[in-house]
């Protein structure tokens, strides 16, 4: 039973634990958020258009390889 006990304070400690560190995040503002979601969303479309651009060269240059 002891150990069951043992277990079981360790997880209420580290749960507190998990609480005590979640109070120290500093969360973003709306605003914030907003910009990095855009600079994210912006970062990844240019970088789906270069790796398009990068396959089909690479496409085009097994393609001429091959005939």
């Amino acid at each position: 039973m002891a150990e069951k006990e043992k277990k079981g304070g360790r997880a209420k400690a580290w749960l507190e634990g998990l609480r005590t560190e979640f109070k120290k995040i500093i969360w973003p503002d709306q605003k914030t958020l907003v910009k990095q979601t855009v600079a994210v969303v912006a970062i990844t479309a240019v970088l789906a258009v270069l790796i398009s651009i990068f396959d089909a060269a690479i496409l085009e240059g097994i393609n001429l390889l091959v005939k």
